[in-house]
Formats: structure tokens, sequence, C-alpha cells
């Protein structure tokens, strides 16, 4: 239990002497879990999650009902996981206020990097754009297997139309951490280009989100 650990060495009191920055991956864990079991001190419980899990990225994709499942999470901590995963999500996204500009590859993966790169399946996420090119909307419109992520057509520019949008960029993320554009995603990304030159709403780029870097098949010449 947590008052078997020495005062110094509980993960609470280290944050407060050393800051967030000097705790390990399981330290951090602990305080979002806040209690251990009867069994265990929340410290050693966090240790055998990230041990269970793989590591500290795997803990991203798992539900709520996964994590119940991991003996010592019951719905109560579960919950306190995923409000403290999303929210971190949520501060990688964050921008100044005002309208985000995507004048280049790298402004919307950006944008998206943070959010896509730990995952592990496939996200197929649009930046829905108005003339000026400023972000009025994004959304995620599919979610694949482990390494394929199925959309059509229809239902990006479905989505694109429903918000007026001017100009659209698409985006995905390899789980497997390589972002390199497989052939189907440079079919799929023809067929977007094709669909959109006929609805008349532009498909500007399409970039592959992996753990680290990103493709655009603007810049490889493949759209």
């Amino acid at each position: 239990m947590l008052r078997d650990l020495p005062h110094e060495e509980r993960p609470r009191e280290r944050m407060m002497k050393y800051g967030a920055s000097a705790l390990s991956h399981a330290e951090l864990l602990a305080i979002l879990l806040r209690t251990g079991t009867r069994q265990e001190s929340v410290v050693h419980l966090a240790q055998r999650i990230l041990t269970q899990v793989g590591s500290i990225r795997n803990l991203v994709d798992l539900s709520i009902e996964e994590l119940v499942a991991i003996k010592g999470i019951g719905s109560a901590k579960a919950i306190q996981l995923k409000a403290g995963i999303e929210l971190g999500q949520r501060l990688g996204a964050t921008r100044m206020d005002g309208p985000v500009t995507i004048r280049s590859p790298h402004d919307a993966a950006e944008v998206l990097t943070e959010q896509l790169r730990y995952l592990q399946k496939e996200h197929f996420v649009c930046l829905f754009l108005n003339t000026k090119n400023h972000i009025i909307a994004q959304e995620t419109l599919s979610i694949g297997s482990l390494n394929a992520s199925i959309v059509h057509p229809r239902e990006v520019f479905r989505a694109a139309m429903k918000c007026s949008s001017a100009s659209i960029v698409c985006a995905h993320n390899h789980p497997s951490g390589d972002p390199t554009p497989s052939p189907e995603d440079i079919s799929l990304t023809t067929r977007l280009v094709e669909a959109g030159s006929i609805v008349g709403i532009d498909v500007l780029d399409h970039l592959i989100i992996g753990d680290g870097g990103f493709v655009s098949l603007k810049e490889q010449g493949l759209m």
C-alpha cells in the first residue's frame, strides 16, 4: 500500500519537491490512479499495468472496458485514466486563439501529428478548410484495423459539403510508425482527387502520420 512507501518516495510528494518532469511513467500513472489495492501499492499497480500493456503509449488506444479488464482497475480508475489521456491529447492539439491556417503540409502535420501518432488502429481524418485555408472543422471518418483504414470518397465529401468546405486535407496514421505510403494509400488518394474535382472541392494533400514523422503525398508527387 502507499503508506508502506517512505514519504520521500511517494509520487505526489516527489512531484511537489522535484516537479512532474522528474517522475517516471509509473509514478505519473500512479498519481492518476490515486490508490492501489489491498495486495499492492499504487506504484506497484502502475508498474504492473505498464508491463501488461507493453508501454505508456499503448494506454492511449485502450477503451474503458479494456482498462477495466486489467486486474486492479475498476471503472472509476479507468475513467480517471481516460480523462487524463484525453486531456493530454487535447493540450497537444491546442493552438493559439484564432483561426488555424493551412499553408503547407507542415501546418497540417502540426495540427494532427500528436493526435494520431500513438493510435494503435488507423484513423482517417479530414481537415475542412474555407476559401482562406482556415480550418473550419475536423472529423474522423474511419477507424480501421491494425493495418487498414477503409474510407469511401462519398463519406469524405458528404462531410465536406455538410460544413461548406472549399477544400480538404486528408490524413491517416500508420500504427507501425512507418509513414511510407502504401499502394492502397496512393490509390485512395487518386480516387479522392478525382471525386473532389467532380464536386468542386479541392483535395490539397493526404498526409501519412508515423511515429515522429510524416509523408505528404502532395510533396512526393503522388497526387
